[in-house]
């Protein structure tokens, strides 16, 4: 039986359950927007998508804890199919060169780029998941299109990172990624797709949505930083204040996804920003992970400009969380 998700260590099925009947009580739907106005926020924090969302963001978090991107975990068919699907994206942008334009931002080859997703993102997905739940692609495709930019403002920001999270959510869920994938999601899918997406504002100049990036971070990732922090606890010699030092980034990225997120902001801006400069004075890794999840609540998860074009479907349901 699918485990009930409002449990943060309970989002994905066990690996011994197999039922098609487990996943019966869905009633899949493609998912609509349903914040609207900024009184509906408490909608959103009421319901049973939030309650799963940051279930899932927290559970990955605790699995990475003290562990390096090179370790040693398991890595399922689901997973395989994920990366093969993420290596799909990644072609089809070397397939769609940046056109001449007069603007230097938001080269319009990206329109082309997504074009091509939006057709073919259900049978996608569909490829990722067991003929049982086939029924289920036409909703977790509309979050895989969520996932990857804007095609009218060819901007990219923190809610189109969510909506890759909520994919992956969505994906425990339904049982097609089970608890034994926790690493494999954050160290093989996800830094798959981290890739992708930098690939993509690279190629086609994507501006950051809402020009705030990760709200002081990076102009675009904050998950990263977030699950990255977890993986640096208890380190025995890099502590908050080594991040700053080019050396230790440069000897230490291929371990630490946090790292990696520096080392490409070193790479593509000219200065580490105030926030960032601020962490590092922050004593341990623990208390720099803690405050991270409170700034993602506070500045992502709460900030209605970025929840109004969060979708909800059967998966992740606007229905409150139920007593």
């Amino acid at each position: 039986m699918l485990i009930a998700a409002t449990d943060p260590q309970q989002i994905c099925a066990p690996a011994e359950d197999d039922s098609p009947a487990a996943y019966a009580n869905f009633n899949f739907q493609l998912p609509k927007k349903q914040i609207s106005m900024v009184p509906d926020m408490g909608k959103w924090k009421r319901s049973q998508a939030y309650a799963d969302y940051i279930g899932f963001i927290l559970t990955l978090n605790e699995a990475v804890k003290g562990k390096q991107l090179t370790c040693a975990y398991p890595c399922s068919e689901t997973v395989k199919k994920l990366l093969s699907l993420l290596g799909t994206l990644d072609r089809w942008i070397d397939e769609t060169p940046p056109v001449d334009q007069p603007s230097r931002f938001g080269n319009k080859a990206y329109r082309t780029w997504y074009a091509k997703l939006d057709q073919e993102a259900e049978t996608l997905v569909s490829d990722i998941l067991p003929s049982n739940l086939s029924a289920a692609a036409p909703e977790i495709a509309v979050y895989l299109k969520e996932a990857v930019g804007n095609s009218t403002r060819i901007d990219y920001g923190t809610g189109h990172e969510a909506a890759f999270a909520a994919f992956l959510c969505c994906l425990c869920k339904v049982g097609a990624l089970r608890v034994e994938d926790q690493l494999a999601i954050i160290f093989k899918v996800f830094d798959r797709y981290l890739q992708v997406m930098r690939k993509l504002q690279k190629t086609y100049r994507m501006e950051p949505a809402g020009s705030q990036g990760v709200w002081g971070l990076d102009d675009f990732q904050f998950l990263p930083f977030i699950w990255g922090s977890s993986q640096l606890i208890d380190h025995p010699t890099l502590e908050p204040r080594h991040f700053v030092e080019e050396k230790v980034v440069n000897e230490h990225h291929q371990d630490y996804m946090f790292l990696e997120c520096i080392k490409f902001i070193n790479e593509v801006c000219v200065c580490v920003c105030v926030c960032l400069w601020n962490i590092s004075a922050v004593p341990t890794w623990a208390k720099v992970n803690q405050g991270l999840i409170r700034m993602y609540k506070a500045e992502c998860l709460e900030k209605f400009p970025v929840i109004q074009h969060f979708k909800f479907g059967s998966l992740l349901s606007i229905q409150p969380v139920k007593p």
